[in-house]
C-alpha cells in the first residue's frame, strides 16, 4: 500500500465533506441567481436612472418619428 493511501472511512468522510460543501455552494448560487434575476428589485433600486433612460428613449423615438414624418410631408 502507498504511503498516501486513505482508509475507507477517510474516503467516506471526504465524500461527505464534499457533499456538504457542494450543498452550500448550490444554495449560495441559487440565492445569487435570485438576486440577479430580480428585475423588479433592480428597477426599484435604479428607478431614477430607469425613468431618465425611458424619457430619453421616448424623446429620441418621438423625434425620429416626427423627423421621418416630416420628410414625407416635404416631398408632397
Amino acid at each position: 500500500m502507498a504511503a498516501h493511501a486513505r482508509t475507507p472511512e477517510q474516503i467516506r468522510q471526504s465524500i461527505e465533506e464534499n457533499r456538504r460543501q457542494l450543498g452550500t455552494s448550490v444554495e449560495r448560487l441559487h440565492k445569487e441567481i435570485a438576486v440577479l434575476t430580480d428585475w423588479r428589485g433592480q428597477l426599484v433600486k435604479h428607478q431614477k436612472n430607469a425613468v431618465i433612460g425611458a424619457a430619453i428613449a421616448g424623446f429620441v423615438i418621438g423625434g425620429g418619428i416626427a423627423a421621418f414624418g416630416g420628410l414625407f410631408r416635404r416631398k408632397r
